[in-house]
């Protein structure tokens, strides 16, 4: 199944309870606008290479467009054109007042050299300058892009458009970066899990968690949860799963993550290794937090999983089909447009600090992030029991009537 078909259906489901007429459906489900551009570079040995760079814009009814760049191998069309629109519920869940957007280039970053990186990213922004902007459309970090990469990007926007940090969030601290903003999403997952699992009367030292995926959203996961005493007993990246029944040494398996000269697990053998799909299957896995790639939960695994609690800090970790089963089967599943959602909200607070040309503390951020996130879940949980629905139906539910009401109150009716 692509993944713009599987989003329709969770929308579909959501926007059948709030009976939105069939042709608002349509209009709040279709992007404003998908670009394509092509996105040359010479390579270091002085050869040409041609990449493909997409922006999709998706809904500007809440405010500014926001999204993350990508660059990652199998970025393509359908997939920034489902990841715009769940960027679109995503802030309205939050109540942030942004649109949905997406970008990237179908290239795998580990193979290029830090100047061709740069000549790629600065290429991307020659070519999409024109319609980005601090007003219209902000890009912010992804899969496969960082830091320096929004820095390079702003450098080069401003070439065109004069100085304007608010450009692009998810920068530099020491360039009009927010504090906090690297630990944000993983902060909100580890958050949400904590306030979930209190509601289902599973107390930390008894939930037992599997994260898969291990970078950035998983390794600050990591830490938030295991400093709330939930026994981390297993973690993977793409060298396996490393586990362990009664909790992984999480400081310990950070620094040597932190040592590897490509910030992996690999060599780390205080702990049991397992393959790297034997992660979503543990037996004693109570909480499963899947924060890798999109579709890695199916109809031909579903039976496998043994979680009763899925937070869903990846884009897309569920298909459809295998959403319905894990229902049926009373699995609670906090769906990604609520769960992962810290990272949108700091990079709005990055906005708001660059507009007023103020900085705030890292504290404040926090504190910020916490009570935002806490509020969508309280409304997302309340919406929830209301309706009796999932939790994700629920959160589509109330994105998408905040975008409607929005889209009613500009003009168009429906």
């Amino acid at each position: 199944m692509r993944a713009f078909e599987a989003t329709q259906i969770f929308f579909d489901e959501a926007a059948e309870r709030l009976k939105i007429d069939p042709a608002m459906r349509e209009a709040l489900l279709m992007p404003d606008r998908e670009i394509q551009v092509q996105v040359s570079i010479e390579m270091d040995d002085g050869k040409l290479a041609n990449f493909i760079g997409f922006r999709v814009q998706h809904d500007n009814a809440r405010g500014p467009m926001k999204g993350g760049l990508r660059f990652h191998p199998q970025v393509d069309l359908d997939e920034v054109r489902a990841l715009a629109c769940l960027m679109t519920w995503k802030t309205a869940v939050v109540n942030l007042p942004y649109g949905g957007a997406k970008g990237g280039i179908g290239v795998d970053p580990s193979r290029l050299s830090q100047p061709e990186l740069q000549r790629l990213t600065r290429s991307l922004a020659d070519a999409i300058h024109d319609v980005v902007g601090p007003d219209t459309d902000i890009p912010a970090p992804d899969m496969g892009t960082d830091f320096q990469i929004m820095s390079w990007f702003r450098n080069q926007w401003e070439k065109y458009h004069g100085f304007n940090p608010a450009v692009i969030t998810g920068k530099p601290v020491e360039e009009y970066g927010a504090r906090g903003r690297e630990e944000a999403t993983g902060r909100g997952v580890g958050t949400l899990t904590l306030k979930l699992t209190r509601r289902l009367g599973l107390k930390p030292d008894k939930a037992k968690t599997a994260i898969q995926g291990f970078g950035n959203v998983g390794t600050h996961a990591a830490k938030f949860l295991n400093e709330a005493e939930f026994p981390i007993i297993a973690v993977s990246d793409i060298t396996g799963t490393y586990y362990k029944s009664t909790g992984l040494n999480i400081p310990e398996i950070m620094r040597h993550k932190m040592k590897h000269p490509k910030g992996l697990l690999e060599g780390y053998n205080e702990c049991e290794v397992l393959p790297v799909d034997a992660l979503l299957t543990l037996p004693d896995a109570a909480v499963l937090i899947p924060a890798a790639v999109g579709g890695i939960i199916t109809e031909e695994n579903v039976d496998e999983i043994h979680a009763k609690v899925i937070v869903e800090a990846a884009n897309g970790p569920i298909v459809p089909a295998a959403d319905k089963i894990l229902n049926q089967r009373e699995v609670h599943i906090l769906p990604d447009i609520l769960a992962n959602a810290g990272g949108v909200t700091v990079s709005y607070f990055e906005w708001v600090q660059n507009r007023q040309h103020y900085r705030w503390s890292l504290d404040r951020v926090r504190q910020e992030l916490d009570h935002t996130m806490n509020e969508a879940f309280e409304t997302v949980w309340e919406t929830s029991n209301q309706h009796e629905v999932s939790l994700r139906t629920a959160a589509y539910m109330i994105g998408i009537a905040r975008v409607h009401r929005a889209t009613e109150l500009a003009g168009l009716t429906g």
